[in-house]
């Protein structure tokens, strides 16, 4: 009797001791404590503003804090590699756009996969970008651009804020796609970009419309189409790049994503409570305001955009020859 007992107090101990080594983002409902969003730019970007916009509204859904980790470094590398390598519980989200599957093409060596790494939620805003000209260079048009570009190869420059950005890459895109060659001034930065797009010492460039819109009505910079497929709600009388070159497509995707093995559950949840989120009204306006259209996925078509991201940019990089490292 008494080898029974203590058999049946040994296993009541070690349960007690499995239960205790459980981590508690399996023991308590998610989530239990405040979530931090990973954004690896800098605070003030495209991606830095949406990001809080989303971050402010989602603890009314989601029922706890979530804070904004800025990491930036090495284009994105830095604060995506964070996420990669963290705990897959639902408490470390990355906020993940275009340059994620752009940057795996500019380095020999990445120390994560952009797809196989991450478990994608779903992408939330879509930003496009507009092809912006000085004025003194007399192009009214794409199409006239082109022919100006045709008649002095190598003689208009483009500025960007970096090597492999979005401004980069939609810009190398355009000069691809429409068979020119024109010159890559890279800045540290979209402001100094858009400082000497402003005093004419670069001549063209391809920015976000919020941050070109006002000087475009002042007459200061001349906006000939914007990148996405389609016509901006913002500036339905300025053409899409595609009008004049068919395929064209380059915009500023934003979305969620989080480590490899994060649970089912916890990414459904998220997903819910961030579809709810973009439905509020004050959220929808402040997309508006900087430009973003507000795009609700779920996890199978952000992943599905990922991949067709990846191998699109991966081209123009080869095409271009580019490589950061």
């Amino acid at each position: 009797m008494k080898g029974k007992l203590g058999g049946r107090t040994a296993g009541a101990w070690c349960a007690m001791a499995l239960l205790a080594a459980v981590p508690p983002a399996l023991g308590q409902a998610y989530p239990s404590r405040p979530v931090r969003l990973i954004v690896p730019y800098s605070a003030g970007g495209a991606t830095d503003i949406v990001a809080r916009m989303l971050a402010q509204k989602l603890p009314v859904f989601l029922g706890q804090q979530v804070v904004i980790d800025n990491r930036p470094g090495a284009g994105g590398l830095i604060g995506t590699d964070t996420v990669a390598k963290a705990s897959p519980d639902g408490y470390t989200l990355l906020t993940t756009s275009t340059p994620h599957v752009i940057f795996p093409h500019l380095h020999k060596k990445v120390p994560f996969d952009a797809l196989k790494d991450f478990a994608p939620i779903m992408q939330f805003g879509d930003q496009p970008y507009a092809l912006t000209i000085h004025p003194s260079l007399g192009a009214a048009t794409v199409k006239e651009l082109i022919a100006l570009a045709q008649k002095q190869p190598g003689v208009i420059n483009y500025a960007s804020s970096g090597n492999g950005g979005a401004q980069h890459m939609f810009a190398a895109l355009f000069v691809s796609m429409a068979k020119i060659n024109m010159v890559h001034i890279p800045y540290k930065g979209s402001g100094p970009a858009r400082a000497d797009l402003l005093g004419g010492q670069v001549k063209l460039g391809c920015l976000g419309i919020s941050s070109v819109l006002a000087n475009h009505k002042a007459g200061q910079l001349r906006i000939l189409a914007v990148t996405s497929a389609k016509r901006s709600h913002e500036i339905p009388d300025i053409p899409s790049i595609a009008e004049t070159i068919p395929g064209y497509d380059a915009s500023l995707w934003q979305g969620l994503s989080v480590p490899r093995a994060t649970p089912r559950a916890i990414i459904e949840r998220i997903q819910r409570d961030v579809l709810r989120t973009l439905e509020s009204p004050d959220v929808k306006a402040a997309f508006e305001r900087s430009g973003t259209y507000v795009v609700a996925t779920n996890p199978k078509a952000f992943g599905d955009l990922l991949r067709v991201e990846l191998e699109k940019w991966g081209k123009v990089a080869r095409e271009i020859n580019l490589q950061v490292d």
